[in-house]
């Protein structure tokens, strides 16, 4: 029985019908989401560390109807996450959905950073996420189950030099939640969880990272839209699936990495500290470091040139059996069409061996001595 109920998907509540937790909601990432799951009717707990932007935020959501409540805290200290739990039950009952989206990075060579830096990013991306996990595991399993959703990176599945820390991190994100995962499919069946896996994405990430280069930081293209992330979050809020990764170009960089890994990390060494750096200035003034202390919040997007804001990939990934529809269209119409090459090649081939054979044996005209 335990191993059929391993094989159960989780059932999940529409939006509109859930309790979600976001963290780090007042940048990025998370603040895409949380208005796009206030939009939705979903009740949101808005948790960061600037208490000033969540007041702010807050405010902006309950003016367009939604049901809100902002709790400043940071998710990397102790206690933080069960803080979030208490208020979030007594404002709005159970928690059906948390996102661990919280984070930060550090832009610069692993020689270059201090151990201290390294530290307390991975007290935030990591130890955050792992409180918060726990956290709400708790309480999805007491209740009537739901879904729990860590922001992860691509850079989990390929490293690169110049966010050697960040990538550090990103890799024990997935190790993790992969195990929390496969330990959950035993004893907590209705509980959900998703690691969702953004490429680089347009947010003030680069302006809130430390930065250890000689100049401000970007992320290599291509980049994508922050709404990508926040609509693969709540399609994950609604539908039970083990992982998205927002982005073809990340998942590329990936498969690269992975089938051709000495191949692929010579390229990235020369290349992608050039690629770090923002030649062309795309930079706002006042750039605000949030390792230690709350950046400047309420910004989804920064400036990025060139910003995608599809990726068929990603779309894929959220509708799987059309997807799987349409390719069985697309090989079945191959497949039909090297036959019918090869059928009309043969035919061809065999009309002129008919040809060549009825000339070869057909009466020599006779010729007459004259």
């Amino acid at each position: 029985m335990a191993a059929r109920r391993a094989f159960l998907k989780p059932v999940l509540k529409p939006l509109h019908e859930q309790v979600i937790v976001i963290t780090g909601a007042t940048s990025g990432i998370g603040l895409a989401t949380a208005r796009k799951a206030a939009d939705a009717g979903a009740a949101v707990v808005l948790t960061a560390r600037n208490d000033v932007a969540l007041a702010e935020l807050t405010a902006e959501l309950r003016a367009r109807g939604a049901r809100a409540i902002a709790v400043a805290v940071d998710i990397g200290a102790p206690g933080a996450a069960e803080e979030i739990a208490f208020a979030a039950e007594s404002a709005f009952g159970d928690i059906d959905t948390w996102v661990n989206n919280a984070g930060v990075s550090i832009y610069g060579r692993l020689e270059d950073t201090p151990i201290e830096d390294q530290r307390r990013l991975f007290e935030t991306d990591y130890w955050g996420l792992v409180r918060g996990s726990m956290t709400a595991v708790k309480r999805l399993r007491a209740g009537q189950g739901g879904a729990l959703i860590n922001v992860g990176s691509v850079l989990s599945d390929q490293a690169l030099p110049i966010q050697g820390a960040y990538s550090a991190a990103k890799h024990a994100v997935k190790g993790f939640t992969n195990a929390l995962r496969m330990e959950l499919m035993r004893d907590a069946p209705g509980v959900s969880i998703t690691l969702i896996k953004p490429s680089s994405i347009d947010t003030p990430y680069k302006l809130h990272a430390r930065n250890f280069l000689p100049g401000p930081a970007t992320n290599p293209p291509p980049v994508y839209s922050a709404d990508l992330v926040a609509d693969a979050i709540l399609y994950a809020a609604e539908h039970p699936i083990r992982e998205l990764t927002v982005g073809g170009g990340g998942r590329l960089l990936a498969a690269f990495g992975q089938l051709m890994p000495r191949l692929a990390e010579p390229i990235l060494a020369w290349t992608i500290p050039g690629l770090s750096r923002d030649i062309a200035k795309n930079h706002p003034d006042g750039d605000s470091d949030a390792l230690f202390e709350p950046g400047r919040d309420l910004s989804e997007r920064s400036r990025y040139p060139m910003v995608r804001r599809r990726s068929l990939y990603t779309r894929a990934q959220m509708n799987p059996d059309t997807t799987a529809l349409v390719a069985g269209v697309l090989i079945a119409g191959l497949i039909l069409t090297l036959k019918t090459r090869r059928a009309l090649k043969d035919h061809g081939i065999r009309r002129e061996a008919r040809a060549a054979a009825k000339a070869r044996y057909a009466p020599k005209p006779i010729q007459h001595a004259g």
